[in-house]
């Protein structure tokens, strides 16, 4: 164990924290998640955006969509920038950390596109917020690995990228990645309950409401 612990230590010695590019990229990990939930809370209370697209859900979702998506292409962008500064470990280079990295990337990518084709475009950026709901809940591949592919599959794509580059900053930031997306999912996962419980509630009266009249 204390070699372990030495070996991990070391690692880290090999992490330049005077670059700013390793700050730039820690911080655009947490605001992403942070600005979108931001957003969606306003947009479920206030529907600011649905009104600034005169009204259609549909669309402002799609436009919020399209801007997670750029801030994510930015996000990596800033990643990969962060990597290229940072110094190399030996234990980090081989053909077996490389077949991992590229094992990584592969399934990484897989439960985030899957998720996708599973959600579509609404049902992954949101929409619940937009008052978009999906009918039933998904429970086939990847739901029935984890609640949370997209943000697990991101965090495979970002340890995978680490390895592939053997820069240990990339382990420090990938273990920020999957703090963060804990985080959010705290925030996430509650909040999605509770506007699917008040739907199933406005069904449920509904429904009450027809019988009674019959």
């Amino acid at each position: 164990m204390p070699l372990v612990a030495q070996g991990v230590a070391d690692l880290f010695n090999f992490v330049d924290y005077s670059k700013q590019s390793l700050a730039l990229s820690a911080a655009a990990i947490a605001f992403n998640p942070t600005f979108w939930n931001i957003v969606a809370r306003r947009e479920y209370r206030t529907k600011f955006l649905t009104r600034a697209f005169g009204g259609n859900a549909q669309v402002a979702c799609y436009f919020l969509a399209a801007t997670i998506f750029g801030l994510g292409l930015f996000r990596d962008f800033l990643y990969e920038r962060a990597l290229r500064d940072q110094p190399s470990h030996p234990l980090l280079e081989g053909t077996n950390v490389n077949y991992a990295a590229y094992a990584l990337l592969g399934l990484g990518n897989l439960f985030v596109i899957t998720s996708t084709l599973r959600l579509g475009i609404t049902g992954t950026f949101l929409g619940d917020y937009f008052g978009i709901l999906m009918d039933h809940i998904v429970t086939g591949f990847p739901f029935n690995v984890t609640s949370a592919p997209m943000y697990y599959g991101s965090t495979m794509c970002f340890l995978g990228t680490a390895l592939l580059y053997g820069k240990p900053a990339g382990l420090l930031l990938t273990a920020w990645v999957l703090f963060v997306y804990i985080v959010a999912i705290q925030f996430e996962n509650p909040f999605t309950a509770a506007i699917y419980a008040k739907r199933d509630r406005e069904r449920a009266k509904a429904a009450g409401t027809g019988k009674k009249e019959l």
